[in-house]
């Protein structure tokens, strides 16, 4: 089930099920910007938090900027787990006397009332392991009883993903403001959502998030309150299905 709805973002999921999703996964506007449809959404965090199965967890996109400006309402119910950096080919600075920022972070949170213990997650691996055997004789001091024990990798094996994600950005091709690459939001639902489980991205963009979560088997509902956005997604989920997609 791949579901794009059309509306105000905090309109719709006031109208859903509590405790109904595996997981959200969602860029939500920063508020960085003068643009009349970058506006943060004040609300919707507890609105997401309703919303989430005990097991499930949320992604964000945003700047360090935005979570920062909007530390009140992230901590106040969530707790952060960890983050990613998506490294992007090139940047954009309002100013040359800072570093060129070439970079976006995603965080995942899970409420503050959820054990980590209970909370789905699978790891994520990439095959280019280097061969090699590491032998821990000793532990760090600051990390608690460890038993010692030897890992042994083979060249081309698995191992978890980094937490840095260099993937060519949408520039040239995008047909949204700030679409995110595929390559950057597969990792996050397969990381946190079982199989066959239901996503929510609240504010759907292009639709990028519904697309991934159907390469994998998921079902997925997107909400879009921008016509325009959400007639390009529309096209966007019919065109890959017809194309051969899964449905």
């Amino acid at each position: 089930m791949i579901s794009p709805i059309h509306g105000d973002a905090l309109t719709v999921m006031r109208g859903m099920t509590s405790g109904t999703f595996d997981a959200i996964v969602t860029d939500p506007p920063y508020g960085e910007t003068s643009l009349k449809w970058d506006r943060w959404p004040t609300g919707w965090l507890a609105l997401a938090l309703l919303l989430l199965k005990p097991t499930g967890s949320l992604w964000c996109f945003g700047s360090m900027r935005m979570f920062i400006e909007q530390a009140a309402e992230f901590t106040s119910d969530w707790r952060f787990v960890q983050d990613i950096v998506w490294e992007k080919q090139n940047g954009t600075n309002s100013s040359a006397d800072r570093f060129r920022r070439v970079h976006e972070n995603a965080t995942q949170w899970v409420p503050k009332t959820s054990k980590w213990a209970q909370v789905f997650k699978a790891p994520v691996t990439t095959n280019d392991a280097t061969a090699r055997t590491s032998r821990r004789k000793t532990r760090p001091a600051h990390w608690g009883a460890i038993a010692g024990h030897t890992y042994v990798s083979e060249d081309g094996g698995p191992r978890l993903m980094r937490s840095v994600l260099s993937v060519r950005n949408c520039h040239g091709r995008a047909l949204h403001p700030t679409q995110k690459p595929e390559d950057v939001v597969e990792p996050l639902l397969r990381s946190s959502v079982p199989p066959g489980g239901l996503v929510l991205d609240p504010f759907m963009g292009s639709g990028t998030t519904l697309l991934v979560a159907r390469s994998l088997g998921m079902s997925a509902i997107g909400i879009e309150a921008d016509e325009r956005h959400f007639a390009t997604a529309r096209n966007r989920l019919d065109s890959t299905l017809a194309l051969g997609g899964a449905a």
